[in-house]
């Protein structure tokens, strides 16, 4: 594990899977006012099909508990962070920035995808020195809300 005293990183194991559920609707609720009621409600069901069992990063507090979480993909050019959730109480805490810099630390040049209609997650990537490196109409599913990819330049 590493992090600070309050917080470290770890990765998830089965028994975390009802604390990231939890921590992803409670993320989606907060930031993600955009999607349309039917596609939340099917998301989360595509969701909670996978992600309990997915090989997460974890940023937990001092009691070993979930803040906050990362899906993290390894590849030929490098990583790409699929997801990246902190749950509401945690934000503004460190936990987002421990996360990817914890991902930083192993791919510089890591990428991402930001839904163009979440303006937090844009403003805190861009805090940490991601650009812009092109756009998509739509999702990773084929929904029309439009993603902006990033990269890191580190």
């Amino acid at each position: 594990m590493i992090g600070t005293p309050a917080l470290k990183i770890r990765a998830s194991t089965i028994d975390d899977g009802v604390r990231v559920l939890q921590i992803w609707q409670r993320a989606v609720d907060d930031s993600h006012d955009f999607l349309a009621e039917a596609d939340r409600h099917a998301i989360a069901q595509e969701v909670a099909g996978f992600l309990p069992q997915a090989p997460l990063v974890l940023a937990v507090d001092a009691a070993d508990r979930p803040l906050g979480f990362m899906l993290l993909s390894s590849g030929p050019l490098g990583g790409h962070m699929e997801a990246l959730f902190i749950d509401p109480a945690s934000k503004g805490q460190g936990v987002g920035t421990l996360l990817v810099r914890w991902a930083l630390g192993m791919h510089p040049q890591l990428t991402t995808d930001v839904n163009a209609q979440n303006p937090q997650a844009m403003a805190f990537y861009r805090a940490l020195g991601f650009v812009e490196t092109g756009r998509s109409p739509l999702d990773g599913q084929g929904r029309a809300y439009p993603l902006v990819h990033l990269r890191h330049q580190g």
